[in-house]
């Protein structure tokens, strides 16, 4: 089994890539800046001896750069799971934040999850008409953020609310 983890250079994205690591599974990450996957790799393959961890860097809020970081993930193998992780955060009050910083957290949440989320329903779609029935599926991480409004994050809280809508109605067009 091969899963994909994209925002997986830290935190949550680099713990549910050892997650992964440990279960058996071969896991394909990408973040924005390949040293850091390069140790990620090492290090989650380090503590599970065994396991088949590889990075490539891909901007996940490009569409050109997912593109060929999926070309770089078909060349390890087929991908079952796509886990759409990358994410920022730029906590501030709504009278401080500014609009690029506002954008930026938008950009990398919502078009971080809907380019890759694109690329595999696409490659899965083709697969599917060509007859490979297999189930495949895509993991998308929100925040409670997006649920409960925390001050300082509108930006963040807003674009957590705007996954799961978007993870709800990709559940009812991919369903097949």
């Amino acid at each position: 089994m091969r899963v994909i983890v994209t925002g997986a250079s830290r935190g949550m994205g680099k713990a549910i890539a050892e997650i992964f690591a440990k279960a058996g599974w071969e896991v394909l990450i990408s973040a924005r800046n390949q040293a850091k996957l390069d140790a990620v790799a090492q290090e989650i393959m380090q503590r599970n001896p065994g396991s088949k961890v590889m990075g490539k860097a891909a901007d996940a809020t490009i569409p050109d750069q997912v593109r060929a970081f999926g070309s770089w993930c078909l060349e390890q193998g087929e991908p079952d799971v796509l886990v759409n992780n990358a994410g920022i955060v730029r906590d501030r009050m709504i009278a401080n934040t500014s609009e690029t910083e506002f954008d930026a957290v938008i950009a990398v949440h919502l078009k971080g999850h809907f380019a890759p989320s694109r690329w595999a329903a696409a490659y899965w779609r083709e697969q599917f008409k060509a007859g490979v029935t297999k189930q495949r599926h895509i993991v998308h991480t929100s925040s409670t953020s997006g649920l409960f409004s925390n001050p300082g994050q509108s930006n963040y809280g807003a674009a957590k609310t705007g996954i799961a809508t978007f993870s709800q109605i990709l559940a009812k067009e991919l369903s097949r």
